[in-house]
């Protein structure tokens, strides 16, 4: 009977060892952290990302920190430096400058740090992936949408405006690819540009003076959410809502309101959620020693009145 117990004691302990061995092994599994350098967290665009990261990597078992800019490039460069010194598995950069964040993204590869980009289209560089959307070319689309539209719309005339983010790569390729495809095109005459610095507030007051500058103004064109929204704010405080429509980037509740209420004619939506899910995904497969695709595409809607009922729920 002594045996049989010393033995069943025996038994529990191995398993007992065996049990806290693969919980230690669990524990240093999780241990791996990725960081998430972001450009801001008062677009409703950058919440997303940040949210679908957080779900990748909650669902990866690794702890992700997200370090919020505020539109500041001196300040993500110094948070990737400090992240290669607290040696993190593996680094995620919306850039502000493309080009001024280069350097860090090297030094982060030097130190043997996987980086991803996201969004922001980075020079020719070490960076593992870019993920994101084809910007020109979805400027490009929506400029052939607005030609379409004005021509069923508004007899083929229109005067347009541009409320931009020239502090934005990014949104000054959106703004390229959509200008292009209005060059040389009868009837269509452009306003300018006008810079919102991809703030709200700016892009409100910007887009006001584009406004009352332009007084026969039809239409406006939106690179970004802040510009979006302060073009929404414009027309509506100019009371300009049956003269002037707007085109632009990233859905909000208020451009859900402006479609139905019919002065926002269409909106890029992007699905930054699944960008940021896809950083994450793509900086473990890294840090495990594997390779991912150089481009990872996340595709874009184009949110007019004929499609907006799936997208009310997610900005109630």
């Amino acid at each position: 009977m002594t045996w049989n117990i010393t033995r069943r004691t025996l038994a529990a302990a191995f398993a007992a060892t065996a049990l806290t061995g693969l919980s230690l092994g669990s524990a240093l599994a999780q241990e791996k952290t990725f960081a998430l350098v972001q450009i801001n967290q008062q677009a409703l665009f950058f919440n997303q990302m940040n949210e679908g990261a957080q779900k990748a990597a909650d669902a990866a078992g690794v702890k992700l920190v997200i370090f919020n800019a505020n539109n500041d490039p001196a300040a993500q460069n110094s948070a990737i430096e400090t992240y290669i010194q607290q040696k993190v598995d593996g680094i995620a950069v919306v850039a502000i400058d493309v080009n001024g964040i280069m350097p860090a993204v090297q030094q982060a590869d030097a130190a043997g740090i996987p980086v991803v980009a996201i969004d922001a289209i980075l020079p020719e560089g070490p960076q593992k992936a870019q993920i994101g959307v084809d910007n020109a070319k979805a400027g490009a689309d929506m400029g052939a949408f607005f030609l379409d539209y004005v021509k069923a719309n508004s007899d083929g005339k229109a005067k347009i405006g541009v409320v931009g983010a020239l502090n934005s790569f990014i949104q000054n390729v959106r703004q390229e690819g959509f200008e292009k495809t209005l060059e040389g095109v009868d009837g269509i005459e452009k306003a300018g540009v006008v810079d919102g610095q991809n703030v709200q507030d700016t892009a409100l007051a910007s887009a006001e003076n584009l406004i009352t500058g332009n007084p026969d103004l039809t239409a406006i064109y939106a690179t970004g959410e802040p510009a979006l929204m302060g073009a929404i704010a414009a027309v509506e405080s100019q009371s300009k809502q049956d003269s002037v429509e707007i085109f632009g980037w990233d859905l909000t509740a208020q451009a859900i309101a402006g479609i139905d209420a019919g002065y926002v004619a269409a909106v890029i939506q992007q699905d930054p959620s699944a960008m940021g899910a896809a950083a994450v995904d793509a900086l473990k497969a890294l840090s495990d020693g594997g390779s991912v695709e150089q481009t990872i595409s996340v595709p874009i809607t184009i949110v007019t009145k004929d499609n907006v009922e799936p997208y009310r729920a997610i900005f109630k």
